[in-house]
């Protein structure tokens, strides 16, 4: 903060004293004014005259009302006002009585609206400079009662205008302000979704692999001692799977890495194509898939078809671990006109829960996938036992089709 928006903070914390200091001030300019006779006997010259004691008396009250102008700032207009009609009335010669109106009326017109300016000035101008034109000792078309209506217009004009800049100012601050707010809670929101993906890549690919490993090492585990050659075979597709888990860690882990950042992976994020691998490590596993595509090869974005690939490995995964030692995964692909379907289901008999309701993941990161693309993903028991995942996926990101249809236009 500079020097001078210090001083402007220092003044507006205290505007009694300001106001005291400006009524100084009009009350020593108005005395000095009473005593100054620009009349001579030689037509326009300057003189020194004795102003009279009630001209005094109607300069100290009319100074006086100016401390409280910016408190009641009309009716201190009204006794400013009153004050000069008196003089006009009565003075001869005449004291500037009148710039404390017009110091008034200028507080009004900065304080208040327009239509009120408008109403208040007007009304102010023709008693102030009728009363001085009719009333008063001079003729009616001097040069004083003329400015007197130019001092209460122009009071009137800077006083608006001066308001109207600070309505400026303040919207042009409530607008900076606002955009600030904005500017951080999107950051906020982008980070908090930048997370959750995060989070959701992590559970996907941890999940999955632990899933394997842990079977195959209950497999070794329990035929190490009789079959030794089958615990070697599952400990090798544990090794597999564990090798599987690290690359996909690592290469979730380097999308954090900054453009710059050297060995940023290049490996595609995977999809349908990777569809057999994925199944295959689940057989490998011991569980039972059988998969029948009817998409004809369609070519997905990369979002669509990671999302697909998520979405059956996280259903699988479930299947693995909760639908029971005899059941049997179908995965199903199906191009059905916009749209690429997505089935999973099995027939075990489950340990008696669904999947994930022991506080995990599974189903709400499917979910949070299937509507980050524009899907819809419906999940549940079916009837004679087993579960059912089902997602309807676009075959065309909203991005993308955006982008063809501005292209065809162009």
């Amino acid at each position: 903060m500079s020097t001078l928006d210090r001083a402007r903070c220092r003044i507006g914390a205290h505007p009694l004293v300001v106001d005291a200091a400006l009524a100084t001030a009009v009350l020593a300019c108005m005395v000095a004014g009473s005593f100054v006779d620009p009349h001579g006997p030689d037509g326009v010259t300057w003189g020194v005259r004795t102003p009279d004691p009630l001209s005094l008396v109607l300069i100290a009250l009319g100074a006086a009302a100016l401390v409280l102008r910016r408190r009641h700032p009309l009716t201190v207009l009204a006794l400013t006002g009153g004050v000069s009609v008196v003089e006009c009335v009565t003075g001869d010669p005449r004291a500037p009585v009148v710039m404390s109106a017009v110091m008034a009326l200028y507080t009004v017109a900065a304080t208040t609206d327009r239509p009120t300016t408008w109403r208040v000035g007007l009304l102010s101008m023709t008693v102030l400079t009728g009363t001085a034109m009719f009333a008063g000792p001079l003729p009616w078309y001097a040069q004083e009662n003329l400015g007197i209506f130019a001092w209460t217009g122009m009071a009137a004009a800077a006083g608006d205008a001066v308001r109207s800049r600070r309505a400026f100012v303040h919207a042009i601050r409530e607008r900076a302000e606002r955009a600030e707010r904005t500017r951080e809670e999107e950051a906020r929101r982008r980070v908090a979704e930048e997370r959750l993906r995060i989070a959701r890549d992590l559970h996907d690919v941890v999940a999955h692999h632990i899933a394997l490993v842990n079977v195959q090492a209950g497999v070794a585990a329990h035929v190490m001692d009789k079959r030794p050659d089958q615990a070697k075979e599952a400990l090798a597709h544990v090794r597999q799977a564990s090798r599987s888990a690290l690359e996909e860690l690592r290469a979730t882990v380097g999308l954090l890495r900054q453009s710059g950042d050297p060995e940023a992976p290049t490996e595609p994020a995977p999809g349908l194509d990777r569809l057999d691998e994925l199944a295959g490590t689940f057989r490998n596993a011991g569980l039972r898939v059988e998969v029948a595509r009817a998409d004809q090869d369609t070519e997905l974005p990369a979002a669509v078809g990671l999302a697909a690939y998520r979405v059956i490995q996280e259903a699988l995964t479930n299947v693995q671990k909760h639908a029971g030692p005899r059941a049997t995964a179908e995965v199903s692909v199906v191009r059905v006109g916009p749209n690429i379907e997505i089935t999973v289901l099995d027939d075990g008999t489950g340990d008696g829960r669904a999947p994930d309701t022991g506080g995990g993941h599974g189903l709400l990161g499917m979910r949070e996938r299937v509507t980050a693309v524009r899907g819809t993903l419906t999940t549940g028991p079916r009837y004679g036992g087993g579960f059912r995942v089902h997602a309807i996926l676009p075959v065309t990101h909203r991005t993308e089709a955006t982008e063809a249809a501005q292209t065809s236009r162009g």
